[in-house]
């Protein structure tokens, strides 16, 4: 289900705007529509009101909670869609949020568990929204992050539309909903236009053009200079810096000459640079370096002026990588790691805060 297709039955009950605003306010806030002065029965048409209980239930069952699996860093939820496919949404410290745009990836990062079944289907607008409206019924949510399971760039008019109604109507600031992509050209081109225009995560991984084809095999073939550059122009467009995504592999990308790369491709960027150790699994042919390895290395950037943030990789606590919760109810073993939400710890000064938080003080 698409965001405009509530609408337009919003719409045939005779809702005029004001009508359909409140209760897509109400939907994506998960509040009652009788909170307010005015009580539903005395301000919706009477054909509105009569379907509006079908339309609710409806709403509540695009994304139901299946399982639930709390760890130290943060509660993972594998949800259920209607049609019985599953997500991962993932409730973050400092009230954030971590939601699917699709089930499975089409991506196929070699380090990813998400993409290993490929790309199963996409999110409608509404049901990315109803990840949302599902975590606000447990807790405060002023922050989402579209780093969940799928590329956004390759659902791209359902994330906006969802990014649309979550920036107006959904009661969240523009900078604390952050678009997380590999890289495609079209998120530079649509994502200035919107009147809602969220923040930037771009999963950098290496400096080395012929590297990252190998390790995100499906990603557009985009120099890193050049992913910098259109990640440069939109940063000082929005005045949001740009959150370059670095998962940590033990000798592939955590030598010497990447960190000149990165100096070299960042130095004078409106940039923060996120390291993410990776999350070891037997098997997988990648290994995560020494915790000291990539504090040194998070350190050195620092010095020469890049802001890098260092994460402990979420979820290991309790198997909970990107990709794993959904692995384990269909059968598939093995694998993950995943660039996703993760917390991360103080390295240096200037380095405390989430990488969800918002803009101030970077």
């Amino acid at each position: 289900m698409r965001i405009d297709q509530i609408r337009q039955r919003l719409r045939a009950s005779g809702a005029k705007p004001c009508h359909e605003q409140r209760v897509l306010r109400a939907w994506a806030q998960a509040l009652a529509l009788d909170e307010g002065r005015s009580r539903a029965e005395d301000f919706f048409p009477a054909p509105l009101r009569v379907g509006l209980p079908a339309m609710a239930a409806e709403l509540a069952a695009l994304a139901q909670v299946r399982s639930e699996h709390a760890g130290e860093d943060g509660a993972r939820l594998l949800v259920e869609l209607a049609d019985g496919q599953t997500v991962e949404s993932v409730l973050l410290p400092r009230d954030g949020l971590c939601v699917s745009t699709q089930v499975g990836c089409a991506v196929g990062c070699a380090f990813c568990m998400t993409g290993r079944d490929g790309l199963l289907r996409q999110l409608g607008s509404a049901e990315i929204v109803a990840q949302v409206a599902l975590a606000r019924l447990r807790r405060v949510v002023r922050k989402v992050v579209f780093m969940g399971m799928g590329e956004p760039a390759h659902n791209l008019d359902n994330v906006l539309e969802a990014i649309a109604l979550l920036g107006t109507e959904g009661g969240i600031g523009h900078k604390n909903l952050v678009f997380s992509t590999v890289g495609d050209r079209r998120v530079f081109e649509r994502l200035p236009l919107g009147d809602v225009k969220p923040a930037l995560a771009l999963s950098l991984h290496t400096t080395r053009a012929a590297l990252r084809a190998q390790l995100m095999p499906r990603a557009p073939r985009i120099d890193p200079a050049e992913l910098v550059e259109l990640g440069e122009t939109y940063a000082r467009a929005t005045g949001y810096p740009i959150q370059y995504q670095w998962t940590l592999l033990a000798g592939i990308n955590d030598g010497d000459e990447e960190l000149d790369g990165i100096v070299r491709l960042l130095a004078g960027k409106y940039a923060v640079m996120n390291f993410i150790p990776y999350n070891s699994v037997a098997g997988t042919g990648f290994a995560r370096p020494s915790w000291e390895h990539a504090a040194a290395m998070a350190r050195h950037l620092h010095r020469r002026g890049i802001l890098t943030k260092l994460r402990h990789s979420a979820g290991q606590d309790v198997d909970g990588g990107c990709g794993q919760l959904r692995a384990r109810i269909s059968g598939v073993q093995g694998v993950d790691e995943s660039e996703k939400p993760a917390i991360e710890i103080r390295v240096g000064d200037g380095f405390l805060s989430d990488l969800h938080d918002d803009t101030e003080g970077r």
